[in-house]
């Protein structure tokens, strides 16, 4: 007596062919999220200049991002910060223009969150500026970007644009720095 299993299979083709497609679907869909997507430099509600404020202007990082000396957290300057000084200077300009309606509707700048790391990492910015390491050291030379791009560090001290932080660069900078307890994972993974 002959038994086949070909009608059973021919059952199971379309099931087949729809998993292969959401298979193929899937990998298509991590690799241009992580190559395409332009979430490294997202545009932002108003066009913010880093050149002009902290490089032109020679304003420090924490006039701006008060929080990050006392927080996990660096924050992004309130409205009422902005307009501490646009309340008079370059008010024509358009982008001042959307600034001063944020200001006038009582509403907070939807910013667009540039570096963002997984959940499962825990950085304290309060930690790394009380140990006086300068902002530029993780976040590139900010002082001259126009447009706020992800950077990370290579191992031989070069910034890579667009280039997510990975957990070996921040051990590199444990182990060269010989920070207590850096290598150990619970430093940065609570």
């Amino acid at each position: 007596m002959n038994v086949s299993i070909v009608p059973a299979l021919k059952v199971l083709r379309p099931a087949a062919v729809v998993g292969a497609v959401a298979f193929f679907g899937l990998f298509v869909g991590y690799w241009a999220n992580a190559l395409l997507v332009p979430g490294t430099s997202p545009e932002q509600p108003i066009a913010f200049s880093h050149k002009v404020h902290a490089g032109d202007n020679d304003i420090p990082c924490m006039y701006c991002h008060t929080q990050a000396r006392r927080s996990i957290s660096a924050g992004v300057p309130s409205v009422s910060k902005c307009m501490g000084c646009h309340i008079e200077v370059a008010t024509e300009k358009p982008q001042i223009r959307k600034l001063t309606s944020y200001w006038d509707n009582k509403e907070p700048i939807p910013w667009i969150k540039v570096h963002d790391l997984p959940d499962f990492v825990h950085f304290t910015h309060k930690r790394h500026i009380s140990a006086g390491i300068e902002c530029q050291t993780c976040h590139g030379p900010v002082e001259t970007m126009e447009r706020i791009t992800v950077t990370s560090r290579a191992i031989d001290g070069s910034f890579q644009l667009g280039t997510p932080w990975e957990m070996g660069l921040c051990l590199n900078c444990h182990k060269q720095n010989e920070v207590d307890n850096g290598t150990d994972c619970w430093t940065c993974h609570k």
